[in-house]
């Protein structure tokens, strides 16, 4: 599933230019040059592009001048608030082959004691463009402390894959054990130390 966005070509860059297109409600990007198409820089409604994201959307297909462009969000940047996105860059895919997207690590359960370490809060996959999973699900219930999850251990959903740029045995998790909260007891006759 994909989301249309019209996407109008910037004749123009830089900051001045780009505070008048946010005061408008769109929101400057740009398309990663490919090996047969070039670099453009775009402008989208700002309020579309949100819509699309609060409902997971990961394909966009981008009307420029009436041609289509398939892509995926290569990077966004936000303000310094965290509050509004500034800048999104798309790159193109083609949505019958494979590519590489990183997409969060959702932990699900709880040890059986100790403390889960998350040493990964995303990992990068390949998959189509059309089969990309909201989160990729680690199960950490049950596990002793001193256990690790490797990507390798990961469950994949369904047509999805480690990306090859991934080594099998990185960590990802690890249960450490818990430390003793509770002081020794002086010894009998002993006087607590100060």
């Amino acid at each position: 599933m994909s989301t249309t966005l019209e996407a109008a070509v910037r004749e123009k860059v830089g900051t001045r230019h780009a505070r008048a297109l946010r005061a408008a409600g769109k929101i400057p990007a740009s398309l990663q040059r490919s090996d047969d198409k070039p670099h453009l820089d775009l402008a989208i409604d700002e309020e579309v592009f949100l819509t699309a994201r609060r409902q997971h959307q990961h394909l966009y297909e981008l009307s420029i001048g009436g041609q289509i462009e398939t892509a995926l969000v290569n990077e966004l940047a936000w303000d310094v608030f965290g509050e509004r996105i500034l800048h999104v860059e798309f790159r193109r895919v083609d949505r019958h082959k494979k590519t590489d997207v990183p997409v969060p690590i959702e932990y699900f359960g709880n040890p059986k004691s100790g403390l889960l370490v998350h040493l990964m809060t995303e990992l990068t996959i390949s998959t189509t463009p059309d089969n990309i999973p909201d989160t990729v699900v680690v199960k950490v219930g049950e596990l002793e402390p001193g256990a690790v999850i490797t990507a390798a251990m990961i469950e994949m959903p369904e047509g999805v894959e480690l990306s090859e740029d991934v080594e099998p045995d990185t960590e990802v998790a690890r249960v450490a054990a818990p430390r003793a909260v509770a002081e020794e007891a002086p010894a009998e006759g002993e006087a607590p130390a100060e």
